[in-house]
């Protein structure tokens, strides 16, 4: 089996199209692949694992997509307003996702079983909107901020919320590094790292303006995006910006993607992807950022607002899930519909 590799990003959109694109580092090209309008109104979220891609939009749908294919294979209509995140479960030692989390802004979790995509459960865990979820690296447990000032944990073995704390302020985004022994939480300028054991505060990045997103990376990086255009690189141990492009789109940024994690399996990662409302998708060699503003590796303009983004790396030969493999038991399984 080859193991040669396809890089793929999605968009989503204010004018509710779902963008598909496949970067070639090399050629230095990013072409797309496919766009459909696939909701009826604004996409607030897409997450993708292996060939499986998943958008969330205000009409409180979840639509799911095979990006090998290019193609529709369906809809999940159990949440009653806007999906406002999406995070997939794959398990290491899986080509392919085993649980999808959604989250709405009702304030509820909903659990599917991405073997057909079943629903398992729904629950609420917050009393207004959530505005981000992030998944442990196990698959056991999440974490969630809301429009109601809280950060939670959530038991995805049992399906219910077994943390709740109040926040000074609105927190708007929430993510776990790769290894999952930290948690990054976004309030308006600033983005705290806490230890995920027990929630401890060990630093504080200071943003010149309000972030709107941020993607950690395997080398003590995280990239953050935002008001101010830019694309900074902080070092999670100092606190410090290791570097920064400035001026990376010509309005604000509003997906970021590090992708030579898992396309090269590097701990050093040097290619990003970002999407910004002023509808452009550009890819970034940031090895020369350090020293000097990089040009974008390939850019795509969509001509759409963009909301979203994600990345996949895919085997040109990806084994195909078997029916029987998919609902494996074992003490990272997700709750069931018992």
């Amino acid at each position: 089996m080859s193991e040669k590799r396809r890089i793929s990003l999605v968009a989503g959109s204010y004018e509710r199209f779902i963008w598909g694109f496949t970067l070639n580092p090399n050629k230095q090209t990013l072409n797309p692949i496919f766009s459909y309008p696939s909701h009826l109104s604004l996409i607030k979220s897409v997450a993708v694992s292996g060939s499986v891609v998943a958008s969330g939009g205000s009409d409180d749908t979840i639509q799911l997509y095979n990006l090998s294919a290019a193609s529709s294979i369906g809809s999940l209509t159990h949440h009653s307003s806007t999906v406002t995140a999406l995070s997939f479960y794959s398990p290491p030692h899986l080509p392919f996702p085993r649980n999808l989390v959604s989250a709405d802004a009702d304030g509820s979790l909903a659990i599917f079983d991405a073997d057909g995509f079943v629903h398992l459960k729904t629950f609420p865990v917050h009393k207004k909107a959530i505005n981000d979820l992030a998944l442990h690296p196990s698959g056991k447990l999440a974490l969630t901020v809301s429009r109601d000032n809280c950060f939670a944990m959530v038991n995805l073995v049992r399906g219910r919320r077994s943390f709740c704390c109040r926040l000074d302020k609105e927190a708007s985004i929430v993510r776990f590094d790769a290894s999952g022994d930290l948690f990054f939480m976004a309030v308006d300028k600033v983005v705290s790292v806490h230890q995920a054991e027990d929630a401890r505060l060990l630093l504080e990045l200071q943003c010149p303006d309000r972030v709107l997103c941020a993607a950690p990376a395997r080398n003590g990086l995280l990239y953050t995006g935002g008001e101010d255009r830019n694309i900074t690189a902080w070092d999670i141990k100092s606190g410090k910006a290791a570097y920064c492009i400035e001026e990376a789109h010509a309005a604000r940024v509003k997906g970021i993607v590090v992708l030579s994690d898992e396309a090269t399996g590097d701990d050093e990662p040097y290619l990003i992807a970002s999407a910004s409302s002023d509808g452009t998708i550009r890819a970034w060699d940031v090895r020369m950022a350090a020293t000097e503003k990089p040009n974008p590796l390939a850019e795509c303009k969509t001509q759409s607002r963009l909301t979203c983004l994600a990345g996949s790396s895919l085997k040109s030969k990806q084994p195909k899930p078997a029916k029987n493999n998919a609902k494996v038991e074992d003490e990272n399984q997700m709750v069931t519909d018992q």
